[in-house]
């Protein structure tokens, strides 16, 4: 995890995509998906393509409003202690319903 599927990549090209269209994106990690920001993964071991580095550059495209579920990572047994290659805001699920409830367009990855 995250590399047994595409949807992970698949989610980042649609997301520096939809940039380039609109202002202020947010971004929530939930569940398995908080695994994409964690640092010193090594997906060669698995023969997989290393795309996590590209999550450095969403501040680039602007893309500043990132967030991880508190709880999604202790289920993981993560902490918001671990490393991550960009810096997110911890949320609660409760913090995240709000935040999702203000979005215009939520898409799915």
């Amino acid at each position: 995890m995250p590399h047994g599927s595409a949807s992970g990549r698949e989610g980042l090209d649609a997301l520096l995509a939809t940039s380039a269209l609109t202002e202020e994106i947010s971004v929530f990690f939930l569940s398995d998906g908080v695994c994409q920001l964690l640092a010193h993964q090594q997906p060669k071991e698995i023969l997989a393509r290393d795309y996590i580095a590209t999550f450095k550059i969403l501040p680039l495209y602007d893309i500043e409003n990132i967030y991880l579920c508190s709880e999604s990572l202790k289920e993981r047994g993560l902490s918001q202690q671990n490393e991550w290659i960009v810096t997110p805001e911890f949320l609660t699920p409760q913090q995240i319903q709000e935040q999702l409830s203000v979005c215009d367009v939520v898409l799915k990855f």
